[in-house]
C-alpha cells in the first residue's frame, strides 16, 4: 500500500472532468493529513479550485494553440518531488511527462498500449459505463488503501463563489432588466460534443415555454465560441443571453444565484450540482455517456432519456433513429413548473 507524502492529482481536460475529482483531494488529506496535494490541470479551469481547503497547490500547464507543451511542463512537475501521481484520464504525452519527471508511484488505467508507463495500474474499463465518473475517480485511490465506492458521508466540492465575481454578476444582472426575485433559470444549450444532446429545435420550443412562465428570468449562457447558437435562443425580451460574457468564476457566480439549470450532458451541469441547484438535464442511453456515467451528482435534479425502446445502444445507432428527439418536451415543461413550485 502506497502511502503518499507529495502527491499530484493530473486532470488536464475538462470543466466536468475537473469537477468530478475534487472529492479527491478531501479523502486522501483525511486518509493521510499531512500529505501535500497538488492538481496539474489546464488555465480555463483553474478557478474551480479557488479556495478549496485540501488542495495545496494548483499547477497551471503551460499550453501553446492548445497543447500542453512537454518539456516545459515536466520540468516544473520534476522541480517538486512528487511521490506519486494519480493521472486520471491519461494520455500519452501526459503518461510519458510523469514517467520522465521521475515520480516514484505512478497510478493510472492498465488498459492503455502505452499504460506500461504506469507502475500503479487500475483495471477499470471507463467506457462500459458501469459507475459513475465520480466513483472511477474515486477508486483510484485505493492504492492508498481507500476503500472502492463513494464513501457514504456527504460528497463536497467546495466550489467558492468569488465575491468579485458576485458583484460583476449582480451588476450584469441588474444592467439586463433582470427583476430582484424573480426565479432565475439558467439554459445552457451548448456542449463539449462528448454525448448525443436533445435536438436544438426542442430545446428552443423548451425555451419558449419557460418565458411563459409568471416571475421567472431566463438566462443563456455559453462561451464565445457558442455565440452564434445562443442566439437562437432569443426569443423575446424576457430571454437574456450571456454567452461570452463569463468566464468561469463569473459562470460560478451566476450559478449559484439561480434557482434552475437546464442542459444537455456539459461541465457547468456539474457546476450546478457541486453548488446545491436543482438540475435539469438530457442524456442519451448510450452506456459511455448515460446519465448512469455522467448524470450531475446530486439528489436534486430530473433527468429525461430518449423514450424509444432500444438496447445496446451505439452514438451511430442513437443518431440514425434520431432517439434524443423522442424526449416529451410537453412532460418536461411540466416537470419544470412543479419544481418551482417546490423551490
Amino acid at each position: 500500500m502506497i502511502k503518499p507524502k507529495n502527491i499530484l492529482i493530473v486532470r488536464t481536460d475538462r470543466i466536468g472532468d475537473v469537477v468530478l475529482s475534487i472529492p479527491m483531494a478531501e479523502l486522501v488529506k483525511k486518509k493521510y493529513p499531512n500529505c501535500r496535494i497538488t492538481y496539474f490541470i489546464r488555465n480555463y479551469t483553474s478557478d474551480l479550485l479557488d479556495g478549496n481547503p485540501y488542495i495545496d497547490e494548483v499547477i497551471v500547464a503551460d499550453e501553446s494553440d492548445g497543447e500542453i507543451l512537454f518539456g516545459e511542463n515536466m520540468g516544473k512537475i520534476k522541480s517538486k518531488h512528487f511521490d506519486t501521481c494519480i493521472v486520471v484520464n491519461p494520455t500519452l504525452r501526459i503518461s510519458l511527462m510523469m514517467f520522465l519527471a521521475g515520480i516514484k508511484n505512478r497510478i493510472g488505467t492498465g488498459y492503455r498500449w502505452y499504460s506500461v508507463l504506469f507502475n500503479q495500474k487500475v483495471y477499470e474499463h471507463r467506457k462500459y459505463g458501469d459507475k459513475h465518473e465520480l466513483e472511477y475517480n474515486i477508486n483510484l485511490l485505493a492504492k492508498f488503501g481507500i476503500a472502492n465506492g463513494i464513501p457514504d458521508d456527504e460528497i463536497n466540492f467546495y466550489l467558492k463563489v468569488d465575491d468579485d465575481s458576485s458583484t460583476k454578476v449582480d451588476s450584469l444582472l441588474k444592467d439586463n432588466g433582470i427583476k430582484f426575485g424573480n426565479k432565475i433559470i439558467i439554459v445552457h444549450p451548448g456542449s463539449g460534443g462528448s454525448s448525443v444532446d436533445l435536438p436544438k429545435e426542442k430545446l428552443i420550443e423548451f425555451t419558449g415555454l419557460l418565458a411563459t412562465i409568471d416571475k421567472v428570468s431566463i438566462i443563456i449562457t455559453g462561451s464565445k465560441s457558442e455565440s452564434e447558437l445562443c442566439k437562437e435562443f432569443e426569443i423575446n425580451k424576457s430571454v437574456i443571453n450571456l454567452s461570452g460574457k463569463l468566464d468561469i468564476s463569473s459562470l460560478i457566480a451566476l450559478i449559484g444565484k439561480s434557482n434552475i439549470f437546464i442542459s444537455n450532458s456539459t461541465g457547468p451541469m456539474h457546476i450546478a450540482a457541486a453548488l446545491g441547484v436543482y438540475v435539469i438535464g438530457f442524456f442519451p442511453k448510450i452506456l459511455a455517456c448515460s446519465q448512469k456515467r455522467w448524470g450531475p451528482y446530486t439528489e436534486k435534479k430530473s433527468i429525461f432519456v430518449p423514450t424509444i425502446d432500444c438496447s445496446n445502444c451505439t452514438r451511430e445507432q442513437c443518431e440514425k433513429l434520431n432517439c434524443m428527439n423522442s424526449i416529451d418536451i410537453g412532460r418536461v415543461f411540466d416537470e419544470t413548473k412543479h419544481v418551482l413550485q417546490n423551490l
